[in-house]
């Protein structure tokens, strides 16, 4: 999905930003992060969003906690509303659209209902360029790792659809979806590059695996 702004210089991005903590909600770069919005404190922060720069900074609560305001991770991706419908029932239905990773440098008290940071884009300038290239990235460790999950959770996949997806758009992909825990979907997230994430995917991976069959269950 492409973007009607697209970004190429961090300077472009706001330092102030609305932030989502959502638990389990992982966005990266160039990543789709379809949302529900019903919350008002969240209806309200969409608002403000589509009427300035239609962006919306996902985070994730250090703990899966009820708390109304978690502390948060320290790391986090800003993305773009670029697909939004409204449900006449009060909500929205949208999808972000990753632009760059952040890390928090203050949290702010501004009274509004839903929270705010100053963010630094700095240490993830390189977010903004779109990895076409992904001879660097084990892309048959990735997809023997898919095939060895799919087949110990009894999955379907659309074999030939992978062999066309490009190596980063797979590795992110699987990164969002996949059922990984908060602490994993972190650990993704602040993968130093693309060919970190795919070591890092297949590692946390093949854990999910033995999980799944069980000990001293193996699959060929």
């Amino acid at each position: 999905m492409r973007i009607n702004r697209p970004y190429t210089s961090i300077e472009e991005l706001p330092s102030t930003i609305p932030v989502f903590p959502l638990p389990g909600a992982l966005l990266l770069p160039r990543g789709h992060l379809p949302l529900n919005i019903f919350e008002k404190r969240y209806l309200a922060m969409i608002d403000d969003a589509l009427a300035t720069h239609r962006l919306i900074g996902m985070i994730q609560p250090a703990a899966d906690s009820n708390e109304p305001a978690p502390a948060l991770m320290p790391v986090g991706t800003i993305g773009r509303i670029t697909q939004i419908a409204e449900t006449g029932d009060g909500r929205y239905v949208l999808t972000l659209t990753g632009v760059c990773r952040f890390r928090i440098t203050a949290e702010l008290d501004t009274g509004s209902v839903y929270r705010q940071c100053n963010v630094d884009y700095g240490a993830f300038a390189g977010d903004l360029l779109a990895r076409n290239d992904d001879s660097n990235v084990d892309r048959s460790a990735v997809i023997e790792s898919l095939r060895r999950y799919s087949q110990a959770n009894h999955m379907k996949v659309d074999w030939k659809e992978i062999d066309k997806t490009p190596g980063e758009a797979l590795v992110n992909a699987l990164c969002m979806m996949g059922p990984f825990n908060l602490a994993e979907k972190q650990a993704l997230l602040e993968a130093r590059d693309l060919p970190a994430r795919a070591d890092m995917l297949v590692a946390i991976t093949e854990i999910a695996i033995q999980k799944s069959c069980g000990e001293g269950q193996k699959l060929q």
